[in-house]
């Protein structure tokens, strides 16, 4: 997937558990519903928790990605 295909990015690099989930809480809320956010981070447990924020707060997980040492997340937001 591609920059356009997102309406808002996070930028989670460099952050640790659980700061990138907490910031991907926080932003979703900025995303329209049926919008999608796409989140870059460096931290491999992320590849775990935000499947997992997905499936609880049902939103989709569109698209992910391992891009050497950068995990790619698309999500789509939820009702």
């Amino acid at each position: 997937m591609k920059q356009s295909q997102c309406d808002i990015e996070l930028d989670a690099r460099g952050l640790y558990c659980p700061e990138p989930v907490m910031l991907l809480h926080n932003r979703i809320a900025e995303v329209p519903s049926g919008g999608v956010l796409k989140v870059i981070a460096t931290d491999p447990s992320t590849t775990r928790d935000i499947p997992r924020f997905c499936q609880f707060l049902n939103h989709e997980l569109i698209h992910s990605e391992e891009n050497g040492d950068e995990f790619l997340f698309f999500i789509r937001r939820g009702e």
